[in-house]
């Protein structure tokens, strides 16, 4: 698959999960350093927001209206994941005031198992996923342009959908 980033192409390998399925799970470090599965969230609609870089502008946006959803939205679990460090994602979420779940994928597993890698970026796809209670993937949205911003309204409409 191909998207743009501020207009030139870059491929992302691997193959995205299809809306529909069950969702690939994954076992990923925060910030707590604690191991947090997606298994751990069967019951629980799962909005999970990848972001190619957390020190970039539309990353931070993105990541902060989540965040914002995040605290006016009980029933859903909301997650960001990027491949920073974990002390690159607790300096952004400190200097921030950003208290979600962020996820590192610095081993590339979530890249590899939802089809988001760039390996000429060295960074995942702006994506966002929805998974409903059953662990089933409900929504899936690959920006095409990663220097954009996601539909926000679609991704929250369908999370709400999923509860």
């Amino acid at each position: 698959m191909k998207v743009t980033k501020k207009g030139e192409e870059v491929e992302i390998i691997g193959t995205q999960p299809e809306v529909g399925s069950q969702a690939p799970g994954f076992s990923l470090k925060n910030l707590a350093d604690k191991t947090v599965n997606l298994s751990d969230f069967i019951g629980t609609p799962v909005l999970i927001s990848v972001v190619p870089d957390i020190d970039t502008r539309i990353c931070s946006l993105q990541t902060k209206r989540f965040n914002q959803e995040a605290a006016q939205i009980e029933d859903i679990k909301f997650i960001t994941i990027s491949n920073n460090t974990k002390e690159e994602q607790a300096n952004w979420c400190a200097a921030e005031g950003v208290d979600m779940e962020i996820l590192h994928d610095t081993e590339g597993t979530f890249g590899d198992a939802y089809g988001l890698f760039i390996p000429e970026m060295g960074r995942l796809a702006r994506g966002i996923f929805v998974i409903d209670k059953e662990g089933k993937l409900v929504y899936e949205a690959i920006s095409a342009e990663i220097a954009e911003e996601p539909d926000y309204a679609t991704a929250l409409e369908k999370a709400k959908a999923a509860r």
